[in-house]
Formats: structure tokens, C-alpha cells, sequence
């Protein structure tokens, strides 16, 4: 299997949640392509589960991969770049899809004691794979359930062959944020006759970046940003409508809800200072990821042995990945694996370094013979 070759298809065709089409197709062909004898294909909405038969099953060992990619313009100037304008596989799920189908070709030559089950997943950058795919698989397909899970995902930062985890909590609580004010729009020239929106959320913004500064105990982390803030249309109308969009992240799932309570309040604040109307939308929300600590001292432990790697302990990051619903109810580790980019995740010229696909594969079919 030409691992190279497919990450680059794969890279030309990407699809936002929930509409990877082409993607499934693609895998779903290559996956035909591939010895059948110990296979069992199952798929849900845009996804696969494929079920490798082990040896001797005494347990069914899980790998998760997500599939989908990010509505960002690709300035790569790569040959095989984005053929979908304004689509990219910016966060290097094309890298992961690869890495799975090497480790399912891999599962197929060289059977496990165990079943493997691979998850290829859509939509795990919005609005959320993961949960719904659980729990299809917990009601329709337990067959295909996991008893324990693992997944990676790439880090830009870190060098090539190099991975790391850590025991507990990995990654952050998200939630999307997405405020509307609504007021009275009017000729510039007569504010006295309007609800000016620009003003109300500007108010807004500034209010907001107090939660964390004020509301949030010092012991513990928290952020929100507001990535996005826009209002009006031209410049000598006062704006009827203005729109905030950000991000919250905390570590710990009380605090997201205190955080939200302490937006609304202020969001009803802002409602009478500015005599208009705010409504909240919170769009998709990720549970944290928490390795389970044995799992992932074993991983560590595995990867400190190997000569082609190099493995390090991670700290907690405010980053989100649906993986957490996984998490949450099976025994389950996420670990970063290094590619050597100059340009970071979610970034228009994120370009991974392929030789990650010439060993990890590998790397993790040895895992999975000692779990």
C-alpha cells in the first residue's frame, strides 16, 4: 500500500463534517482492495468501522481516526493541493486516515492475539463525531464496540519520530460560542434614534474578557476568545445587528458551566444597558480528553523503547477533540506525534512531514501485539 500516494488523494478531496462523501468512498475502495479473509466493513453515515479478526480474541482493541478536514483556503502551493476551493485538510486528518490504513494493512498481514476495530470517523471538527458514532455502536453494533481505544493526532511542533501523552487529562472541555445583538439600525447622522449594535457589542467584548480574569479561580485555567466580531454594512449607517464568535475552554466541566452562566449574565447586562436583544448559541461542545493512566504510562513506557522513536511527557493543552467522548466511557489514550511543520495546526500552509508514514503504522500494530 503506497501510503504516500493515498495521503495526497485523500489530501486533494476534503470534505467538511457529515460530508465527506468522496472520502468515504476513497477508503471504502481502498479498504476492497485489501485482503477480506479477516475483515468485517460496517459503515455509518459518512463513516467505517472495519473489525480485523485476532488470533485468539480475548478483548477487542480499538483504533479511532477522523476523516473530515476544515472550510480553510489552502495556500500550500503543493502539487497535489486542495482540488475543493475553500476546503483544506488544514489539521492533517489526510496524515491520520494513512496512518490507519497502514495499521489495518498491517493488522491483515500480521494478525494480533486480539480483534482490532479502526473507527474511521467524520465530523470531529464540527459539529461532533464522536458521541453519535459511540453510541450507534454501543445500540446497533456492539460487535464493533472497543473494549479499550487508541487515536493520535499530529503535532507540528514537535519533530518527526517524536510522541508524546501523559497519564489524565490531555485536553480541554470546548464549547463554540456564538452571540447575536439585535437593536435598531438608522442614518448615522441621528444615533439618538437607533440601538446601535456596534457599540453594544463592543461593550460586550471587553465585559467578557473579564470572566476569566475575575470569575475563574486562579488555580485553575480557563479561556475565551472571541476570534470574530462583526457589525453593520457600511459606514454611515448605525449597525442593527452585530455578531461575536469565540471559543471557551476550560479543564475541567464546572467551570464551563460557570463560565456560561457568567456570559449570559452579562449578555442580560448588555441587554438593558443598550435596549436590545442578545441571544446565545454555544454550537458544538467537546467533553475533555482523559487518558487513562495506566494505558498511557504503558504507551510511554512502549515508546521509550523503541529506536525509531522518541517519546516524551506532554502538558495538558487547551486544545479540543471530540476523542473524549470515547474517553469518556472506555479505557482510552490520545497521543501527539511529531511532523516537523513550520506552520501549525489549522494553518492555510500546514505541510506534515510524510516520513511519519513509513514507521508509525508499524509502531502502533507493535503496540497493539502487547496490550
Amino acid at each position: 500500500m503506497e501510503l504516500v500516494k493515498i495521503r495526497r488523494d485523500l489530501h486533494q478531496i476534503p470534505e467538511i463534517g457529515f460530508q465527506e462523501v468522496k472520502t468515504q468512498a476513497y477508503l471504502l475502495e481502498t479498504i476492497s482492495r485489501l485482503p477480506q479473509e479477516r475483515l468485517e466493513v460496517v459503515e455509518w453515515r459518512t463513516g467505517i468501522a472495519v473489525k480485523v479478526l485476532g488470533i485468539n480474541p480475548a478483548k477487542r482493541i480499538g483504533w479511532r481516526t477522523d476523516i473530515d478536514a476544515l472550510p480553510i483556503t489552502e495556500e500550500t502551493g503543493l502539487p497535489f493541493q486542495s482540488t475543493h476551493p475553500g476546503f483544506m485538510h488544514a489539521c492533517g486528518h489526510d496524515i491520520h486516515m494513512a496512518i490507519a490504513l497502514g495499521l489495518l494493512q498491517k493488522l491483515i498481514e500480521e494478525p494480533i492475539q486480539d480483534d482490532a476495530v479502526i473507527l474511521f470517523q467524520p465530523a470531529e471538527e464540527g459539529p461532533g463525531g464522536a458521541l453519535p458514532f459511540r453510541e450507534w455502536l454501543k445500540n446497533d453494533r456492539p460487535d464493533f464496540l472497543p473494549d479499550v481505544i487508541c487515536a493520535l493526532h499530529i503535532a507540528p511542533e514537535l519533530p518527526i519520530g517524536t510522541v508524546g501523552t501523559r497519564p489524565g487529562l490531555l485536553f480541554a472541555n470546548t464549547s463554540e460560542l456564538f452571540i447575536d445583538l439585535h437593536g435598531k439600525g438608522g442614518h448615522a447622522a441621528y444615533p439618538h434614534l437607533t440601538e446601535d449594535m456596534a457599540v453594544a457589542a463592543a461593550s460586550l467584548l471587553m465585559q467578557l474578557q473579564s470572566i476569566v480574569s475575575r470569575n475563574v479561580n486562579p488555580m485553575d485555567s480557563a479561556v475565551l476568545t472571541i476570534g470574530k466580531m462583526s457589525a453593520g454594512t457600511v459606514q454611515n449607517i448605525i449597525a442593527e445587528h452585530a455578531r461575536l464568535e469565540g471559543t471557551i475552554r476550560t479543564l475541567n466541566s464546572e467551570s464551563m458551566i460557570h463560565m456560561k452562566r457568567r456570559i449570559e449574565g452579562f449578555c442580560q447586562a448588555v441587554e438593558t444597558a443598550y435596549n436590545c436583544r442578545v441571544t446565545i448559541d454555544y454550537g458544538s461542545g467537546y467533553l475533555e480528553v482523559n487518558n487513562d493512566e495506566a494505558l498511557a504510562e504503558k504507551f510511554l513506557q512502549y515508546a521509550s523503547t523503541s529506536e525509531s522513536i522518541t517519546a516524551t511527557r506532554s502538558e495538558a493543552a487547551m486544545t479540543g477533540e471530540d476523542f473524549g467522548y470515547f474517553t469518556e466511557q472506555l479505557p482510552g489514550m490520545m497521543f501527539w506525534a511529531g511532523v516537523s511543520s513550520p506552520y501549525g495546526l489549522h494553518h492555510a500552509k500546514l505541510e506534515p512531514d510524510e516520513k511519519i508514514l513509513s514507521f508509525m503504522p508499524e509502531f502502533i500494530h507493535r503496540f497493539f501485539s502487547e496490550l
